[in-house]
């Protein structure tokens, strides 16, 4: 099974719609931040990036009198959920192996408890990767979600990160392939 890219995520119609409504620019900088997170944590890179790229993938626009209205987004919001499912059937429909889609969609349901009653998560660490992700883009009332990127520069940053995930991937594959060799010998 080939891999799914981030590019092929960032051309898809439900991409293009729902992720540059939440904010195009907050999306991939939490992707290249859960790269980072995700070689601190031992957590597999490209579901990391993927998650974190499709984290507010659910995001619904809350306005009042014409005006974005971030208490009324706080109030109200369950973007995390819609998130989740759309991100899952995204990801199958793109040709993500299921188990994969699965994990990444689980990991757009817990990167916030916004919506939660008051408790804590138990985050496995693929989870807790893109919830740190996040929270280190974040900006007061939202405005992480209005920074602006261009299409091509939004594709570009996404080609080097898919780059260096198939990087990862090929060294872990080698890393694997000489510790079988050794355990043999």
């Amino acid at each position: 099974m080939e891999r799914v890219t981030l590019t092929q995520i960032l051309n898809h119609e439900v991409t293009q719609k729902f992720v540059k409504r939440s904010g195009l620019a907050h999306a991939v900088a939490v992707s290249e931040y859960a790269f980072k997170l995700a070689k601190v944590h031992n957590v597999n890179p490209d579901l990391a990036v993927k998650a974190a790229f499709l984290h507010d993938v659910g995001h619904y626009t809350w306005y009042r009198n014409g005006q974005w209205d971030y208490n009324l987004y706080k109030e109200n919001d369950i973007h995390a959920i819609k998130g989740a499912e759309r991100a899952h059937k995204l990801l199958i429909r793109l040709g993500e192996h299921p188990v994969n889609a699965k994990k990444i969609a689980l990991a757009v349901l817990l990167h916030t408890d916004s919506y939660l009653p008051e408790g804590e998560l138990q985050l496995d660490p693929l989870q807790h990767v893109v919830a740190l992700a996040d929270k280190k883009d974040e900006e007061p009332g939202g405005n992480h979600h209005y920074k602006t990127i261009s299409d091509e520069e939004a594709e570009a940053r996404l080609e080097k990160l898919d780059r260096l995930v198939e990087e990862a991937v090929e060294a872990e594959k080698e890393d694997t392939a000489l510790a079988q060799s050794a355990s043999v010998s």
